[in-house]
């Protein structure tokens, strides 16, 4: 038995030279399956929730691969990587439909600080008490999935001295959200915030991880982890997805595996202190992924972040194996040897390279890849 995973993904469309063009009114007007973001540089896709990883791996390549065909029909356009306008220009929203409240109110507020693009990972879990002892461990533990993921050292042509430059700058909101004690608690906390205005509507939670159904905040039936850049190696993302998934297999079998049980907090300041905690690792991982110290919350020691990924991958194999997918979470290993996407391209542009010549080269990378996983894996099945 497994959990059912699906996924949401935001990603940039543009020119080779790595030049952001917004397309999306044309995709999603032409293409079934694509979403506006409100501005028109990137685009969305959803996978359905499947249990089974090997039909992960197809819906995740195929609308890539449609998208892409479309994309070149159009000119000479391509798929970018990376969660930031790497090459520019974030003075300028460029709105995808300018008739959109919501949209509107977004321009205003936060302006191009979301103009990112990343990945959610929604895992199925329908009993809502289990749900936030899941959201509530998620949560400490989101800053070393951002680790894995980082792929937005880049903003307009720069290097900005962060991994996730996406993570730095996203606004997060609200700006202070409690650690969830119960499904009660956080239907109480939602209506307030709808009240106060913080939330603008039920969507308006943009947090690490937060808990996603068709109701919200009364009818839930899986966990949202929002923290990840776009991890756009299909391989990597279900690497990230076992390991989150093992994870929670670990915490269903071991109801004392809750933040607000373990943690090395005092009772009277834990909850407080465990988001403070958590607030104060998620900037870490942001600003040196793998090798950011970070806080431990079960016991308060320091600890690298690409070592506690790495005791954490131990902890939990053995929950993978025994549901067949622990040859999905294998390739972290190597993931935490050969470092992320940021890693990869801050050591190219050490080596010499332009910030130019480091996004043409991961653009390249990218569409090789695609076509390899469209031969081998998904043959017959990609238009």
């Amino acid at each position: 038995m497994q959990l059912s995973k699906g996924f949401e993904i935001e990603i940039y469309t543009g020119t080779p030279e790595g030049h952001i063009v917004g397309l999306s009114d044309l995709i999603v007007a032409n293409l079934d399956g694509f979403i506006r973001e409100p501005d028109s540089r990137n685009v969305e896709y959803t996978t359905a929730p499947f249990c089974c990883y090997d039909r992960l791996l197809c819906a995740l390549v195929k609308p890539r691969r449609q998208l892409r065909h479309y994309l070149k029909s159009l000119g000479d356009y391509t798929l970018i990587p990376g969660s930031t306008l790497s090459l520019g220009d974030s003075t300028k929203f460029y709105r995808s439909d300018p008739n959109n409240s919501y949209h509107n109110y977004i321009e205003q507020t936060y302006g191009t600080t979301v103009v990112t693009a990343s990945v959610h990972i929604n895992i199925g879990i329908s009993d809502p008490e289990l749900l936030m002892r899941a959201v509530r461990l998620v949560r400490v533990e989101a800053p070393l999935y951002l680790a894995l993921s980082t792929a937005s050292p880049f903003l307009d042509g720069q290097v900005t001295g962060s991994h996730s430059s996406r993570w730095q700058v996203f606004p997060k909101t609200p700006a202070y959200v409690p650690l969830f004690e119960n499904h009660r608690h956080y239907i109480d906390w939602t209506e307030e915030q709808l009240v106060l205005g913080t939330m603008q509507n039920v969507r308006h939670l943009w947090s690490a991880v937060r808990p996603n159904g068709d109701r919200r905040p009364y009818n839930l039936n899986r966990l949202e982890l929002r923290i990840c850049d776009l991890v756009v190696n299909p391989v990597e993302l279900l690497a990230i997805t076992a390991l989150l998934e093992a994870r929670i297999w670990q915490m269903l079998q071991n109801p004392e595996l809750d933040p607000l049980e373990q943690s090395f907090f005092p009772e009277t300041t834990r909850p407080q202190d465990l988001v403070q905690l958590t607030d104060d690792n998620e900037a870490a991982a942001a600003r040196y992924s793998l090798d950011a110290q970070l806080r431990h919350w079960q016991d308060g020691r320091v600890i690298r972040a690409g070592d506690w990924i790495e005791e954490l991958y131990h902890e939990v194999w053995p929950f993978a194996k025994a549901r067949g997918f622990s040859c999905f979470l294998s390739p972290i290993r190597a993931l935490l040897r050969q470092g992320n996407s940021a890693q990869l391209w801050l050591r190219q542009y050490n080596e010499g390279w332009s910030v130019e010549q480091v996004m043409q080269q991961a653009i390249v990378d990218l569409e090789v890849q695609e076509e390899e996983f469209e031969d081998k894996i998904c043959q017959g099945l990609v238009a």
